[in-house]
């Protein structure tokens, strides 16, 4: 299948989208990979450190939604990391010249729209370099979500 531009399908914008391309997208299943160049975001000339993989995760999973969105004609929306479970990088970093391959598989999803994504990253000779589970969010109405929360953090702040 031809997918669109990787920045099609996320909220975000350059510099931080951070992943190259959609490889594939079927029901709750999604690839995406990045080659790691020095001009990379957060290179230091020869590697990413091991952490940012969190975000392609977050991303990946951004893009499934997207796709989603965008296969229903609906717009791309904003989502939130709520959480990662057992992050493991099995990698100190990824290197320049690495191809990471970047997969999510839906594992629940709670009626709030909380979504627990089962993620993976692995090198181009398949060898696991990171794998979590990431809590997401796609609140329905954005703005309502905001006001929650701000109500909420002004509640707090009243109370100490």
């Amino acid at each position: 299948m031809n997918y669109l531009p990787i920045a099609e399908y996320l909220p975000h914008r350059p510099p931080m989208v951070l992943l190259d391309r959609l490889v594939d997208a079927v029901g709750s299943h999604v690839v995406c990979e990045v080659a790691i160049q020095v001009d990379s975001p957060f290179c230091d000339g020869a590697a990413v450190p091991g952490w940012v993989g969190i975000e392609y995760m977050a991303q990946t999973i951004g893009a499934l939604a997207g796709w989603r969105a965008l296969d229903k004609q609906l717009p791309v929306r904003i989502g939130f990391l709520v959480g990662t479970r057992h992050y493991r990088s099995h990698e100190p970093q990824f290197r320049v010249g690495d191809l990471l391959r970047i997969t999510a598989d839906e594992e629940l999803t709670a009626s709030d729209g909380l979504v627990a994504m089962r993620c993976t990253i692995h090198n181009a000779a398949d060898v696991l370099l990171a794998e979590a589970t990431l809590l997401v969010f796609q609140p329905n109405d954005l703005e309502a979500y905001l006001q929650q929360i701000s109500s909420a953090c002004e509640n707090t702040s009243a109370l100490q």
